[in-house]
């Protein structure tokens, strides 16, 4: 058949512009190959445009913070009560028993008569978007309550307030390239990358940094005012010694961490650590004025409401300036003054979440990934070189200009590269050769229908390009709900995932078309397409329907084990979704001892502990359970264990997630993925009828159910790379589903009286080469991840190895006979016979 002008081969401008992106992302990713050296001499903007790579490859700390909620409330709750006892004094009215609980005041007014008029004062506290609301009064008793609406705007902007302050004080330590980001209503996200040390960053950022001089009240003793007697504006401060040791100060500072206005560690003459602080102007009269006042005895010194210090007061001080000499070491007093320099921070800040790796740790890893990818690479060349001739060649070559793009996108939007997004590339190697397959297999078929190679090329592409679309939108609905669960492991992977699917669309389709087109004459094209070794396929006639009742029920029967295992044995889950701590030490002499290690930590009280050897004999994993007290509890047992185990071993990875954060971990992995089954049921529904989207979603949740049965028998810990495993095994089962379900109903309409088993079967085995081959690929990309990845990445390309698996046999045997099952018929009684006329003419 002569080319026809109605598909015309891809115009010169349009050849053009594809070669002038090809080649800008070479280039752009060959900055990463430049030597630093010279990349210090370019211009900034090249400079600042290398890849950048994620913590868990260079090493660093990333913390999640959290506004403290019930430190808010306290506060606000006592700003509350002065703020009715200055209204009802203002108004002179008379009351009694102001008192605040939780997130309510009450307030009993002692005449009666005034109730109306205190509860007119007090409204005006109420109006004007306040966060208070006056409820109604209860005989001569007013309450007021701090609505969760207000409180969680109050959090929201403390937290904003808070952002600059954690800057300064990274950039105190000399971190700049920290980043500093809010996450949520009430949380901020910390990264610094590079070796530091991760509990001095932790203490910094997370004191509050309220230094206070309060007077001493000597009116009544301290014994008398913790009975009951406390004088009106004073309050009982605490040391921090064991036992505390209390002292009666007045409430009102005489100046604070605010009026500092320059902080800085010194050794006294004593020799012992201290800290000089410098006032402001008016910081420095109000503390000559109330020295002068206090001469002659003590003033109290504290630091987030614990005293520090009680120095004797000879006289005024002066000079708008102090030296503070509490009992502290030289990197204490240097801390110190760090924070005060900063500022203090507007509200109480919790570390729920800590990820901290050593660079040494990680560069191994990478290199594993890397010869993992290289190994994929050459093995998936080598499958397609096998089968396709020269057009495997054309493919492979499409499959690394796929990676240099992967490669040029990260290098220009800045995003970073981290360990599961290399695990991400190298799984996209494998996924990559699908288009190219789907379109080789096209080419094949149409060459053998047209005789043409010309036309065959051209028909290929476009027969091909509506499965490839519809394959490939459905992984990226899987990596774009991978990006909104938005766990820096997680989203690194989706980052990639994503990336590839868009840069594997435009290799495949443009740039095998252009190469194939432009480069290779007819003859050569004959020839080429004459070495596809995939033909035995053509003639394939396997009736895979006729057992779908025995393996259907063997599946079901398999399905139903997985759920019940999972109701009897459970998962075992990571501490992402049960809270806890997971830390690797690397012993710095000989082998590590778990034994001895299991011991050691049991006598610190710290809850259940588990010690796992790793393939090195160095080197074992620390489980501690969450002790589910508090955001700040989970620290506890890291501190303790640096303590007791940091002379012996090296801290190489640690992992801390407090329950609030596993909680919040949990429920977007479940709204993620039930998110990812309603948008893959609404895009299938939408491009075939519903017969085929209820059978792509139940060949997707046997898909899970039995990946979901290997973790519950291997006890595979359970975590959001899990999450991120299953979502790409349901993306990668549509992907499969679909392009069977494409030929489906493109059988079906060009032959409308034929059997639906039988069409079905002559569907799968018209897409067999493809789903076999597609298999392979990405199975071997995932076996180098096996073998080589380490034990970093080994578990996750375990899951994936069995879901893809499990998702191509689904793919046959499950999506397959529920379109019988649900009587598809529809397709039949829609296909137009002038359609059909067509199909059946495209094929002669």
């Amino acid at each position: 058949m002569p080319h026809q002008p109605g598909y015309p081969r891809i115009s010169r401008w349009r050849a053009l512009v594809v070669w002038l992106v090809v080649i800008a992302s070479i280039l752009v990713a060959g900055i990463n190959l430049i030597p630093a050296s010279l990349m210090e001499k370019a211009p900034s903007v090249l400079a600042d445009r290398r890849l950048h790579l994620g913590l868990d490859v260079v090493g660093g700390s990333q913390l999640g913070l959290r506004i403290e909620r019930e430190a808010v409330l306290a506060q606000r709750l006592r700003i509350a009560v002065d703020a009715v006892g200055a209204r009802l004094k203002a108004t002179r009215i008379a009351y009694r028993d102001l008192s605040g609980a939780g997130d309510r005041l009450s307030v009993t007014i002692t005449d009666p008569v005034q109730v109306q008029a205190a509860l007119k004062a007090l409204a005006a506290l109420t109006e004007g978007g306040s966060d208070l609301k006056l409820l109604p009064a209860d005989g001569a008793t007013l309450s007021i309550e701090i609505t969760p609406e207000g409180l969680t705007r109050r959090i929201a902007a403390l937290r904003d307030d808070a952002l600059p302050v954690l800057r300064r004080r990274l950039a105190a330590l000399g971190l700049d390239g920290g980043t500093v980001a809010p996450r949520g209503a009430d949380r901020i996200a910390v990264q610094v990358r590079g070796d530091v040390d991760a509990e001095r960053l932790k203490t910094i950022l997370s004191t509050p940094g309220e230094l206070t001089f309060h007077l001493i009240d000597g009116s009544v003793s301290t014994s008398e005012a913790e009975a009951g007697n406390l004088p009106a504006g004073s309050a009982v401060f605490y040391t921090a010694d064991d036992p505390p040791v209390g002292t009666l100060v007045r409430r009102q500072p005489v100046v604070s961490s605010h009026d500092v206005s320059a902080a800085e560690a010194v050794i006294d003459g004593s020799g012992h650590p201290a800290v000089d602080l410098h006032f402001s102007e008016d910081g420095a009269r109000r503390l000559a004025e109330a020295t002068g006042e206090a001469a002659g005895g003590r003033i109290a010194v504290a630091l987030d409401g614990l005293i520090i210090t009680k120095p004797t007061v000879s006289g005024a001080i002066t000079g708008g300036s102090v030296r503070l000499a509490p009992d502290m070491t030289s990197e204490g007093a240097e801390d110190l003054a760090t924070v005060l320099r900063a500022g203090a921070l507007p509200a109480s800040v919790a570390v729920v979440e800590e990820r901290s790796s050593g660079a040494g740790l990680r560069a191994d890893a990478l290199g594993t990934l890397v010869l993992a990818g290289l190994v994929a690479t050459a093995l998936i060349g080598g499958l397609m070189v096998g089968f396709y001739g020269l057009f495997g060649l054309v493919a492979t070559g499409a499959v690394l200009l796929n990676v240099v793009m992967i490669i040029a996108v990260l290098t220009l939007t800045g995003l970073p590269l981290t360990l599961p997004g290399v695990a991400g590339i190298v799984l996209t190697i494998g996924m990559a050769v699908d288009a190219n397959v789907l379109i080789f297999e096209r080419v094949r078929e149409e060459a053998r229908r047209r005789g043409n190679a010309v036309d065959a090329v051209h028909y290929g592409f476009q027969n091909a390009f509506a499965a490839i679309v519809d394959a490939n939108v459905t992984t990226l609905m899987a990596a774009i709900v991978l990006l909104y669960l938005g766990t820096g492991t997680v989203r690194g992977f989706a980052v990639t995932l994503a990336i590839g699917i868009v840069t594997t669309l435009f290799t495949a389709y443009t740039v095998t078309r252009i190469v194939l087109e432009a480069g290779m004459g007819r003859r050569a094209l004959a020839k080429a397409i004459a070495e596809i070794n995939t033909g035995f396929f053509a003639t394939a006639a396997i009736r895979f329907m006729a057992v779908r009742n025995i393996v259907f029920a063997a599946l079901s029967v398999l399905s139903l084990t997985s759920l019940l295992l999972l109701a009897n044995l459970g998962l075992n889950l990571g501490i992402d979704f049960s809270g806890g701590s997971v830390v690797e030490l690397s012993a710095r002499q000989g082998g590590a001892d778990p034994d001895d290690i299991e011991a050691r930590l049991e006598g610190l009280n710290i809850g259940d502990v588990s010690v796992t050897p790793l393939s090195n004999p160095r080197d074992v994993v620390v489980r501690v359970q969450s002790r589910d007290s508090g955001d700040n509890a989970e620290q506890t047992p890291v501190i303790l264990m640096r303590g007791e185990l940091e002379d012996d071993y090296q801290f190489r990875r640690v992992d801390v997630v407090a329950p609030v954060v596993s909680e919040s971990l949990a429920k977007a992995a479940t709204i993620g993925l039930a998110v990812a089954l309603f948008a893959i049921l609404a895009y299938v529904w939408m491009r075939f009828a519903w017969q085929f989207a209820a059978g792509a979603v139940i060949a997707i949740l046997h898909d899970v159910i039995l990946t979901i049965g290997l973790f519950t028998i291997t006890g595979i810990e359970f975590n959001m790379t899990s999450v991120a495993a299953l979502l790409t095994i349901i993306g990668y089962s549509l992907n499969d589903t679909m392009v069977i379900y494409d030929r489906v109903r493109s059988v079906i309409r060009r032959f409308p009286m034929m059997p639906l088993p039988i069409a079905i079967d002559t569907a799968i085995n018209q897409t067999l080469s493809r789903t076999l081959l597609t298999a392979a690929t990405t199975l071997l990309a995932l076996a180098a991840l096996c073998v080589f990845g380490g034990p970093l990445i080994r578990p996750f390309a375990l899951v994936m190895f069995f879901g893809i698996a499990a998702a191509t046999f689904s793919s046959i045997y499950v999506a397959g006979p529920v379109l019988i099952l649900f009587r598809l018929t529809r397709m039949r009684r829609g296909a137009r016979p002038d359609a059909a006329a067509a199909d059946m003419a495209e094929d002669a």
